[in-house]
């Protein structure tokens, strides 16, 4: 996996807001208008509405036009995304502490096995 990719970037970069987490939670729980999305944020809408904008580009959220309201939705993909990228850091940070573990297990039964204090 690319240590560096654009989407990625630009969606870790929309997820460092807590507005814009806040907003990424409450979609988790599904759909919702823009206006009852807005509700429980103290800013104008539209200071809100760019916040939406920064997670719409990086393909986070997606929203669509029903009549006359704006509807919100989260896009599974970009997740999934984020998460394969942080497993396999994950798995090559395991590796690596497991590599150092052994290698100190062996430096010390080394150490043992000669007189040489650890």
């Amino acid at each position: 996996m690319p240590y560096h990719s654009a989407p990625l970037d630009l969606a870790f970069h929309a997820l460092s807001d807590p507005t814009r987490r806040a907003v990424v939670s409450r979609l988790s729980e599904g759909e919702v208008p823009v206006s009852l999305l807005a509700e429980p944020f103290d800013m104008a809408l539209p200071s809100f509405v760019q916040h939406l904008k920064v997670l719409e580009d990086c393909g986070l959220i997606a929203s669509e036009k029903r009549g006359r309201s704006r509807w919100c939705r989260l896009v599974q993909a970009r997740f999934d995304e984020a998460a394969d990228w942080m497993e396999a850091e994950r798995r090559r940070w395991t590796d690596r502490l497991d590599r150092l573990e052994l290698y100190l297990d062996k430096t010390k039964e080394d150490g043992e096995g000669n007189g040489n204090p650890v």
